[in-house]
């Protein structure tokens, strides 16, 4: 497609954005000072990838749901990065490592914030970066947020690539792995993206009970006992359920977890 047919695509959009009743081809036609040809070609490229609907008794056109759910993932984002920072300091402080907060993209760990401490896994991962779904503790974290045949759809014909020997390699693997983390509410890599670094993580929920992204913590796998990986799964559930609670979610199983007060929040 040309640039100025995406040009002409974004003034549709932004023309329909402020008529709530929708136009008619040649209402949009008229606006934009657009041949009809044109205008029917883009508003129907933009109809078959749900960016625009339309009224069949009407024959006028509107946004569409994939357009509104595309703005509402930006603008929760948004809030999710500003509700969780307290937490996310106070999780930091609180286990003396580095803290990440990410979603699912496109079959990725996508990191969207990070409090980090001066040790030697700041370097690793950046705000923005992507990392694997399969061999990270934030990915299987994600991953407890879908159904077996859903993950078993995403990993069709897909190689798990192994970064270290700890990797999951195998389907049937990760889906073991991920029906644990469902039902302990964490997920755990001990060396498996990166040698010598260990991570935990846990799931975080919006208000409608949809998981939208997850919280974990990083250090030293070999400078650190079991007990203090007990202490991070116990701060890191807390902080998931800390920063879920700000985002409307409500759960009774979940009602004496977390019940202390985070400063600055």
């Amino acid at each position: 497609m040309k640039v100025q047919s995406i040009d002409r695509a974004f003034d549709i959009l932004e023309l329909l954005s402020r008529e709530h009743e929708g136009l008619s081809l040649t209402e949009v036609g008229k606006r934009l000072a657009l041949p009809p040809s044109t205008v029917f070609r883009l508003l129907s490229v933009m109809k078959d990838r749900n960016y625009i609907e339309k009224n069949e008794t009407s024959n006028t056109y509107y946004l569409g749901l994939e357009f509104i759910e595309l703005t509402s993932m930006y603008l929760n984002n948004i809030e999710l990065k500003t509700e969780a920072q307290p937490y996310l300091r106070r999780l930091a402080k609180l286990t003396g490592q580095v803290v990440f907060l990410a979603i699912e993209q496109d079959g990725d760990v996508v990191y969207i914030d990070k409090i980090e401490q001066f040790n030697e896994i700041r370097k690793y991962c950046f705000i923005g970066q992507r990392r694997p779904l399969h061999c990270t503790a934030l990915g299987k974290a994600l991953l407890s947020g879908f159904s077996d045949d859903y993950i078993s759809q995403l990993y069709n014909g897909k190689t798990l690539e192994a970064f270290t020997e700890n990797t999951i390699t195998s389907l049937p693997e990760l889906l073991e792995e991920v029906r644990k983390t469902r039902r302990r509410g964490y997920a755990v890599d001990t060396e498996e993206i990166e040698a010598g670094l260990r991570c935990v993580s846990a799931p975080i929920f919006d208000y409608r009970n949809v998981m939208i992204a997850a919280v974990s913590t990083s250090w030293d796998f070999k400078s650190h006992q079991q007990a203090e990986m007990e202490k991070n799964v116990e701060l890191v559930q807390d902080t998931a359920f800390l920063i879920s609670k700000r985002m409307g979610y409500r759960s009774p199983k979940m009602a004496n977890r977390g019940q202390q007060n985070c400063p600055g929040a």
